[in-house]
């Protein structure tokens, strides 16, 4: 009941300020008094009314004639209870009916004003609700998406890995086999230790990247030359969890791998004013698919989930032969020197 007290308030102020000018008369005052606690007292009834209307959903002008009807009853009998306390006080000698419905105006007035601000005041509240829930249920859908996202990851990780350590055994290369198998289980335990963030330091970023480059060395060997790139002021930056890893594996997976000479990988972070900035390149054969696979894809997604307008891919072919991906996002983070 918290709400109809709030309308009473403004509307309980504008009688006690319309009495001032009659408190010098003790009869006046006593007269304001009660008709004052008489309007006080209707305000309770008038609540309940208008919350079972609105419960039953009747249309609104339905409920504002009720409302008018019900008010000017409750005034009607405010004139009554004003003669009997006239009676009362020896002012008069008996019930005049026929000024009965005189003056009604300031009691009827006042009633509808609290009906009005009351409905304002639910209404208003109930937006905020109906908004708040809105909020809560896109923010609902879009953690499950980002999750769902977020799982797509390891799968497609895990199936390309168990190909090339299948590849292995048949080639009967048993070591580059269980090196391999070894540091599957070490980056599959690395991330299966995440606490389920979206968004997690730099600096956790590129140790489960390490991880995942331990793979491929064990499988490409000296085919693979990375070069990793980042000014220690940034470790601290916040970047969305295996953002690296699907960018890494698709260009080692179709840019380098396939190449008969070795291959050059480049990872590069740095900041441009209040923007971290993230470009991989890999050597490759130029192909019209590349791009398109799932790892840019699930990036793309992420990215777009967790900053919307604030973010920007830029992936293709550079004329230097060299396939570059190029992310522009939000420098955030407690720890990054202004």
């Amino acid at each position: 009941m918290l709400v109809p007290v709030l309308a009473a308030v403004p509307v309980c102020a504008c009688m006690v300020i319309l009495s001032l000018p009659a408190f010098d008369n003790d009869y006046v005052l006593t007269f304001r008094i009660a008709f004052f606690a008489a309007c006080l007292a209707w305000l309770v009834p008038l609540a309940l009314l208008q919350r079972a209307m609105w419960r039953r959903e009747w249309p609104w002008s339905r409920m504002a004639l009720v409302l008018l009807a019900s008010s000017y009853v409750m005034s009607v009998l405010n004139a009554v209870m004003g003669q009997f306390l006239a009676i009362a006080l020896g002012r008069v000698t008996g019930y005049h009916w026929n000024e009965l419905l005189r003056g009604l105006d300031g009691c009827w007035l006042a009633l509808i004003a609290f009906c009005a601000v009351h409905a304002v005041m639910v209404y208003y509240l109930s937006l905020q609700q109906v908004r708040l829930h809105l909020a809560q249920a896109q923010s609902a859908a879009r953690d499950a998406e980002l999750r769902a996202l977020r799982l797509q990851v390891n799968p497609h990780f895990l199936f390309n890995s168990l190909n090339a350590i299948s590849a292995l055994v048949s080639a009967q290369s048993n070591r580059e086999a269980n090196r391999m198998l070894a540091c599957v289980a070490d980056f599959l335990r690395a991330t299966l230790a995440h606490d389920g963030r979206h968004e997690h330091a730099l600096a956790d970023e590129l140790a489960l990247l390490d991880a995942y480059l331990a793979i491929e060395k064990a499988r490409l060997g000296e085919r693979l030359q990375l070069t990793m790139k980042t000014g220690p002021d940034l470790l601290g930056s916040i970047v969305p969890y295996l953002m690296l890893q699907p960018l890494v594996e698709n260009a080692i997976r179709h840019g380098i791998a396939p190449l008969a000479a070795p291959g050059r990988l480049d990872i590069l972070v740095e900041r441009a004013g209040a923007r971290l900035l993230i470009d991989v390149q890999n050597d490759g054969q130029p192909s019209a698919n590349a791009g398109s696979g799932i790892g840019l894809t699930n990036v793309r997604e992420r990215l777009r989930h967790l900053y919307g307008a604030e973010q920007e891919v830029d992936a293709g072919w550079r004329p230097d032969g060299r396939f570059h991906v190029q992310i522009s996002m939000p420098l955030r983070g407690m720890e990054v020197v202004a």
